[in-house]
């Protein structure tokens, strides 16, 4: 397998462009779904008793807010967790709580838990979120600088902003809920994605010796060729498993498992799109 990426790469540059500015005007125009971790709310906990479908708790909650989440726990799933960003009071609350009570012939004279919930929190969350990013892009960067150059470091940089803009854009998009879950799977894209990319690298640093500095662009291709099997072969298992927990697993490992299933997608995309790509025009430019 001999391919051409380098020879191709303004196409992949120009689909990556599109993707990121239509996502950042679909930022500015209608923002990012922010979940009750970063809006505030009320949050309501009910043990059931059972496990119901969640259309059928919706069937109360949509009187209230049909933009509501509501997501299994318990052991058994046999509690159900509601968030909305309605600021309900106490009696709001307590109504939402008794028609649940009168449904399923609840014995509890309150919920497990309701609790309204401040948007500080979100605050807090979403600013360690950002130090721990750029914490971990300095790291990335000081360690292939060291084992590799610092022109590999500042593509793998380049590389993990691009899968970070990308799936802020397709959250932008879809109007996918990003919450505490969407924060974590995106630290964990960060390091996935850099694994895929240093692989490339490694097979590229290999090469090198071999080809003649007028023949980046062959290194590059020569590298990818070998090592995509590689890349393929690891993502898609590493997708099926994360497939079956988006499948098989309840409401609030889905939200985690979303993220991360686009994650792994365009990280594979860019450690063969982007960022041997940018190392070439980095190198070539250099001469």
């Amino acid at each position: 397998m001999n391919l051409e990426i380098i020879k191709k790469r303004n196409i992949f540059f120009i689909i990556s462009t599109i993707v990121i500015v239509i996502g950042i005007v679909m930022l500015f125009i209608n923002g990012l779904n922010f979940g009750i971790d970063f809006t505030g709310g009320t949050l309501i906990q009910i043990d059931l008793g059972k496990n119901i479908p969640v259309k059928e708790a919706r069937e109360i909650t949509d009187d209230y807010d049909k933009d509501a989440d509501i997501v299994h726990a318990g052991d058994e799933n046999h509690e159900i967790i509601i968030k909305t960003k309605e600021d309900y009071s106490i009696e709001e609350r307590n109504e939402i709580f008794n028609k649940f009570k009168e449904k399923y012939d609840l014995k509890d004279n309150k919920p497990l838990q309701s609790i309204k919930i401040g948007p500080s929190i979100g605050e807090e969350i979403r600013n360690d979120a950002l130090i721990a990013i750029a914490i971990a892009m300095v790291g990335m960067l000081i360690y292939i600088t060291l084992r590799f150059e610092f022109k590999f470091g500042i593509s793998a940089l380049i590389a993990l902003t691009h899968d970070i803009l990308i799936t802020l854009a397709i959250f932008a998009i879809l109007k996918l809920p990003v919450n505490v879950s969407f924060v974590a799977a995106l630290l964990t894209i960060v390091g996935y994605s850099i694994n895929d990319t240093i692989v490339v690298f490694d097979r590229i640093r290999e090469n090198l010796r071999l080809f003649k500095k007028t023949e980046y662009d062959k290194l590059v291709d020569t590298s990818i060729s070998q090592t995509i099997i590689r890349t393929i072969n690891t993502s898609f298992t590493t997708l099926v498993a994360i497939g079956c927990l988006y499948i098989f697993g309840v409401d609030a490992i889905r939200e985690f498992a979303l993220p991360l299933i686009l994650g792994v997608l365009i990280g594979t995309y860019s450690s063969i799109f982007i960022a041997s790509p940018v190392w070439y025009l980095l190198k070539a430019n250099s001469k």
